[in-house]
């Protein structure tokens, strides 16, 4: 009681309960004539559903406190409380298993089951399968559950492996098990598995479910498959919701099918997903007029206030060379998130106005402390040191790498020194590029792109002698990329060193690696 106690007034559920409304929870035991548990436990999973979990830790605080027999139907709500406090909700959720523990509640198949769902929401994955093994009966619902565990927390192979087990043991299972387990096979590319989990489905009858079939045509798509993926769309003969047509227009845009992909959209009913996916493609092709054609949907249907959707806007506008038409739309976000922010200060970045990148990064941070501020994020540094990049402004992007460190706590990564060398090396500031260079492999945090930055500057200053050195930390690295070795042939060549260089395409050769052929693009019509 005491270790509940001191836990919960520690944790951060009272931040977002309103004052009145706790002072409610706390008297509402003493204010009731009959203490009826079952009224109780009803109470309890209305603050659930009305998402308020503070409201209900309260209430089964007071409820401990007040010594009511807690019951399934008790625990079942304050897990799923705990789950929607990502702060202190594993923390609560230990201390509601110790509960479960004391009042033989943990034995139980529901309660247990909610357990499990809640420490594999919490990220605690082998809790959960703990909890698991522990349980003395499992149903579907059990499995399913510990399936989606694996799943979420990205332990994809352990999931098949388990349904194989499910399978050996004739375990009934039901379509949303074979779309679980099918999730597993696209994340791990696994054409074998999915294609046997496809045969599984239509011996079971389980293919009629829209679930089923939704995840089959996300396995295709996600596998490269798209024909496979049109047959299982098709060959649905029930009506087919808007997830699925939205998987399916997914799985377009996916594998670069964007003609497909604007034709399933116009046979459809629009929605925020779909246009979002559409304007994805739009940004790809740089298909400005169709984007506009998007804009006018989403303002006809009332969508502007989906802060994903218009993140997309933004994005395609900027795409499509339109700065102006990306801040419009960037200025009528409702409810800005830092993909807002980071997507326009990357536009203006892209098109050469660092300054006026810089601007809105500053506006950016002034808003922090505001309702609807937000704290800038790893990408949105590495946006905001790319447009000083392209605008020359170095004493900017020093400031911007030094503040990302000192006031946000964000170790910057090797793709942002990438992108400070390569500012420095495009001004000729060779010294000081080595220096970060030095430090970098000096700290084991070398990569190609790093490198790639450094040799581009070596060469603008035509230093040899170090672009020597990068070289062979290139090579070392074992990148197989045909650009990196071109690169390093070209800067040989350029000095004059033509057997370095025809050794470097003998490695292309041996490696088998060759140029891509460059190529554009515009729409037409």
């Amino acid at each position: 009681m005491q270790a509940f106690s001191s836990l919960f007034r520690r944790s951060s559920i009272h931040g977002p309960c309103k004052p009145p409304e706790c002072l409610a929870a706390q008297h509402l035991l003493g204010e009731m004539p009959h203490r009826n548990s079952t009224r109780l436990n009803a109470l309890l999973s209305a603050h659930v559903r009305d998402k308020d979990p503070s409201s209900a830790l309260l209430l089964f605080f007071q409820m401990h406190r007040h010594s009511i027999p807690l019951d399934g139907f008790s625990f079942n709500p304050v897990l799923a409380a705990c789950t929607a406090l990502p702060a202190a909700g594993s923390h609560l959720g230990r201390q509601v298993h110790a509960l479960m523990l004391k009042t033989a509640c943990a034995s139980e198949l529901i309660p247990a089951t909610s357990l499990l769902d809640m420490y594999s929401k919490c990220g605690l994955s082998g809790d959960a399968v703990a909890v698991f093994d522990e349980m003395p009966e499992r149903d579907i619902i059990t499995w399913n559950a510990l399936l989606s565990c694996f799943i979420s927390n990205g332990h994809a192979q352990r999931a098949i492996n388990t349904f194989s087990s499910m399978v050996k043991n004739r375990v009934q299972f039901t379509g949303f098990t074979v779309s679980t387990v099918l999730k597993a096979c696209a994340s791990l590319l696994s054409h074998s598995q999915g294609l046997q989990l496809h045969g599984l489905a239509v011996v079971t009858g389980c293919l009629h479910s829209l679930v089923t079939a939704t995840s089959l045509v996300d396995f295709y798509s996600s596998c490269g498959m798209v024909v496979q993926a049109i047959q299982v769309f098709t060959g649905f003969d029930c009506p087919k919701d808007s997830k699925m047509c939205n998987t399916l227009l997914s799985g377009f845009v996916q594998n670069q099918r964007y003609n497909e992909a604007f034709k399933l959209l116009g046979q459809t009913t629009p929605n925020t997903v779909g246009l979002t996916c559409a304007l994805t493609a739009c940004s790809e092709t740089l298909n400005l007029e169709y984007g506009k054609q998007i804009h006018c949907a989403v303002l006809r249907h009332d969508f502007n206030s989906e802060t994903i959707l218009c993140n997309a806007l933004v994005n395609m506008y900027a795409k499509c060379g339109e700065i102006h038409s990306a801040h419009s739309a960037f200025s009528l976000i409702e409810e800005k998130n830092v993909v807002s922010w980071t997507c326009i200060i990357d536009a203006y970045g892209r098109h050469g106005h660092g300054s006026e990148a810089l601007e809105l990064f500053k506006e950016m941070e002034s808003a922090e402390g505001s309702p609807t501020g937000v704290l800038p994020n790893a990408v949105t540094f590495l946006s905001v040191l790319s447009a000083c990049g392209h605008s020359g402004i170095i004493d900017e992007g020093r400031k911007c790498l030094n503040l990302m460190r000192d006031k946000y706590g964000i170790e910057p990564g090797p793709e942002h020194y990438a992108c400070f060398i390569d500012m420095l090396g495009k001004a000729g500031r060779i010294e000081e590029a080595w220096d970060v260079y030095s430090r970098v492999a000096g700290e084991g945090r070398l990569n190609v792109g790093v490198c790639v930055a450094m040799l581009n500057g070596c060469k603008v200053c035509m230093d040899l002698e170090r672009s020597e050195v990068v070289a062979q930390h290139l090579m070392e690295l074992g990148e197989d990329r045909a650009g990196v070795y071109i690169l390093l042939s070209n800067f040989y060549a350029a000095n004059g060193r033509w057997e370095g260089a025809e050794n470097i395409r003998k490695v292309m050769g041996y490696r088998g690696l060759s140029k891509v052929v460059g190529s554009s693009q515009i729409a037409i019509g």
